[in-house]
């Protein structure tokens, strides 16, 4: 498809050790052990099994317990990346080129789509963080007590926390390389754009939340069943709307800091700021109080979340402790080979928090068992929530 590799798609590729003449189809599948480094095939297992089984319990919970929320979280998630990247990965084609540019390329996997723009690891990654973040902020009753909105800022934030671990790490081990002068990108958080660090991290999943929890999640905890039909356009609902939230979330920096990277890079990081700010005494209080058993029944577990991102964090330690030498051999910021480092005491904090968060799910009291296996919950929606 070489009518759209443009020279800054295809600068970037060779950069990254692949032609953007070459680059397959509409599907390629390569060989694992030939990848750029052998991190690529561990990421890309890591995430796919992560978001295969995150289906499966979708799918094994809507059958036994008629609660299609993850199913939601997991489509809605999908659809968003649909709507949202296809104009990033050919910004000519869909006449956005003046505006976007070519911001990034990703690295060749086993397996990618779209002439190498979308490696199937991008398409499982959105569920798959997306299913973690909402379940953690779930399990720990948060959106029963504080209602949705405050809920989907408590999922923004602590999938912010994850994604970053994986954001602040992708570039030096060349999963992807950023356009350095591309003005969408301004400014940059080391090797990351902070728009990358605020939108996709924090925003994008916040709006996400909030959409699946509106439509479908706080109804579904005062007891209402959906047909087969009513999900599906509910679903396609969530992830067009999330994709609007994405739009009009970040408008004070994009608005407001049109003019100056720097006033657009305090309003980026200004805004993850009161996400954080209204996200942690929430998170800690909401655990305390059912730790305390002050917060009545336990709503809900999900034991392939407690156990899959204790999976996941295990390995971005793996990835980060492998990274470290030629992380600290950087000058100004490149490696020897050339790869620009991420932020190691922002990825710290991001491993903090993610550790905490999934700490707290594995010390808050479950749902008794039911006699089918699953476990009890109590639907009754809280008074005075959304």
């Amino acid at each position: 498809m070489s009518d759209h590799c443009s020279p800054t798609f295809a600068d970037l590729a060779t950069r990254l050790g692949f032609s953007c003449e070459e680059a397959g189809g509409l599907v390629e599948v390569r060989n694992p052990f030939a990848l750029e480094n052998w991190t690529l095939p561990v990421l890309e297992v890591t995430i796919v099994l992560g978001a295969v089984l995150a289906l499966v319990y979708a799918i094994v919970r809507l059958r036994r317990h008629g609660d299609p929320t993850n199913l939601v979280v997991w489509f809605g998630a999908t659809a968003f990346l649909f709507v949202i990247e296809p104009p990033i990965y050919f910004p000519a084609a869909f006449g956005t080129e003046d505006y976007l540019g070519t911001m990034f390329a990703h690295n060749v996997f086993t397996v990618d789509f779209l002439w190498g723009r979308l490696p199937l690891y991008i398409v499982a990654i959105y569920p798959l963080m997306a299913t973690l973040a909402f379940e953690i902020v779930r399990m720990l009753g948060v959106f029963r007590r504080y209602g949705v909105f405050l809920g989907a800022v408590c999922v923004g934030f602590v999938h912010h926390a994850f994604y970053e671990i994986f954001d602040q790490l992708g570039p030096q081990l060349r999963w992807w390389e950023w356009t350095l002068d591309n003005k969408v990108n301004q400014p940059f958080f080391d090797s990351v754009p902070l728009p990358s660090v605020v939108v996709f991290a924090a925003l994008w999943p916040m709006s996400l939340a909030l959409c699946v929890q509106f439509f479908v999640g706080r109804q579904v905890d005062a007891g209402r069943h959906f047909s087969g039909l009513t999900l599906v356009w509910r679903t396609v609902v969530v992830g067009l709307s999330a994709s609007v939230g994405v739009f009009v979330l970040p408008l004070p920096a994009t608005v407001f800091g049109m003019g100056s990277d720097t006033i657009r890079g305090v309003l980026y990081a200004a805004e993850l700021v009161v996400l954080a700010v209204v996200a942690v005494p929430i998170l800690v209080r909401q655990w305390s109080r059912m730790r305390a058993g002050t917060a009545g029944v336990p709503p809900y577990s999900d034991d392939f979340v407690r156990y899959y991102a204790v999976v996941y964090l295990g390995v971005m330690a793996v990835l980060w402790v492998t990274a470290l030498p030629d992380h600290f051999d950087a000058v100004a910021g490149v490696t020897s080979n050339g790869d620009p480092i991420g932020n190691l005491w922002y990825t710290a904090a991001c491993f903090a928090v993610a550790i905490a968060s999934v700490l707290a799910v594995f010390t808050v009291p479950r749902p008794a068992p039911t006699a089918d296996g699953g476990v009890s919950a109590d639907r009754r929606a809280v008074p005075g929530t959304v």
